[in-house]
Parts: structure tokens; C-alpha cells; sequence
């Protein structure tokens, strides 16, 4: 505090050499370190210098970011710019908010990252007047349902027909607003139609249907790859 006068990035990667340099004279190498703050910038700062300081894996976060909107939007861009640059081996989300929570934002975070890549990608357009079905009220009830699912895969939920048939056809599987009735694409190609009547329910079991394919596919080549390296 006497040198620094304030907080800084400095002075955090300061104080975590200093312990660092307490288990190198233990010869103990087994160790993470973390300089996590609660200002977005410092935190990233500090974790920038101790990578250039140390090999031993860094713990990442923005400690006490906030509430469940606002604590998200810090954690995910610090940690989205640390993780983009190859910085940082754990994280964690400090949210003021339920536990399952901090642990969902940060499979979003690092699904977002391609750094993982188990469950559902969803693809989805902001309100606007060209809709032709509540996309919000949609993607709420989709989220929630399909929580369960693991399979890797790209879900596009889009209201209207300008931009949904682009879109679809890049998803495994994607819903266009149309009308009279919504056109369902599954793996890329327009499949079927369908009316707002009870198309959530529908949609969930096209996208559970598409999933248990995928998986059935990818164990099939897992099993080829098996019988080729035993042949």
C-alpha cells in the first residue's frame, strides 16, 4: 500500500511473486497462483505480467464481479480476453447469484471460446417486428428443456424469413419464421413445416432426435477407428 498508493496490477503480481518466491525456496513447484480483483482492466493486467513471470498454471477470475447480468458481462469479457490470448488454466465465476449459476456462465464462457464444446450452441435473433413467433419466449423454454443434452451441436432459432434460411442451413438443426407456417431445417436442409401451435414441444424432439443421430454417428466412427487399430 505504501509503494503503490492504490491497487494496481503491479502491485498484485507484486505480492503473489513474493509467496511464489516462498515455495521455490521449498522446492515446491505444485502450485497455481491467482491475482484476481473486482476491476475488469487490473485483473487482466496482473494476469498478463505473472504469465510472463511464472510456468505454474493461473487461476483466472473477476472476484466479486456483481450480480448475475452485470457480473457476467465482467467476468466474460476479462476472462474472454485472457483465455483468447492462451492465459490461464482454471477459472472461476464469482457472481452474486446461485452457485449453479457462476458454473453455467463459465461452461457458456468457454463453450464460447471453443475451449469446450459439449451441449448446444444456439444461434438466435434479438426482437424485432419481422418475427413470426415469441423468439425470446422460444429460446427461454428451449434452454431449460434442453439442458440435458451434451451432444456438441449448433441450434439456429430465427423469426423471420430473411435471415433464417442462412442461418438453418449452417445448424444442425434451425427453425425459420415463415408464414403461413415455420420451416424446420435439419442437418442444413429444409426437413418439414410447422404452425405455432405446441412447435416448442415438437422443435425439442427434433433437436433431442438429431442429437441421439449424432451420437450414434460419432460412436460409430469411434468404433471403426477401434477395429482398424486391433486389425
Amino acid at each position: 500500500q505504501r509503494k503503490y498508493g492504490e491497487p494496481t496490477a503491479e502491485a498484485l503480481v507484486e505480492s503473489a511473486m513474493r509467496h511464489v518466491d516462498i515455495l521455490d525456496k521449498h522446492d515446491y513447484p505444485d502450485f497455481k497462483v491467482s491475482v484476481k480483483a473486482s476491476e475488469v482492466f487490473m485483473a487482466v493486467d496482473a494476469y498478463r505480467l505473472l504469465a510472463k513471470e511464472i510456468d505454474q498454471p493461473l487461476h483466472l477470475g473477476i472476484t466479486e464481479a456483481g450480480g448475475l447480468r452485470g457480473g457476467t458481462v465482467k467476468s466474460a469479457v476479462g476472462l474472454g480476453m485472457l483465455l483468447y490470448e492462451g492465459i490461464g488454466d482454471t477459472i472461476r465465476i464469482s457472481l452474486a447469484a446461485d452457485p449453479v449459476e457462476e458454473v453455467k456462465v463459465g461452461f457458456e464462457i468457454l463453450k464460447s471460446l471453443k475451449l469446450r464444446t459439449n451441449g448446444i450452441n444456439f444461434i438466435a435473433c434479438p426482437s424485432c417486428s419481422r418475427q413470426n413467433f415469441d423468439v425470446i419466449g422460444t429460446m427461454n423454454s428451449l434452454e431449460q428443456r434442453l439442458e440435458d443434452v451434451r451432444t456438441p451441436m449448433d441450434v439456429a432459432v430465427i423469426g423471420c424469413i430473411v435471415n433464417g434460411p442462412g442461418e438453418a442451413r449452417e445448424a444442425d438443426v434451425g427453425l425459420t419464421g415463415a408464414t403461413p407456417n415455420n420451416l424446420i431445417y435439419v442437418g442444413g436442409e429444409p426437413d418439414h413445416k410447422v404452425s405455432n401451435a405446441d412447435f416448442i414441444d415438437h422443435l425439442e424432439q427434433v433437436i433431442r432426435e438429431r442429437a441421439a443421430k449424432i451420437e450414434a454417428e460419432r460412436a460409430r466412427q469411434e468404433e471403426e477407428v477401434i477395429l482398424k487399430s486391433t486389425g
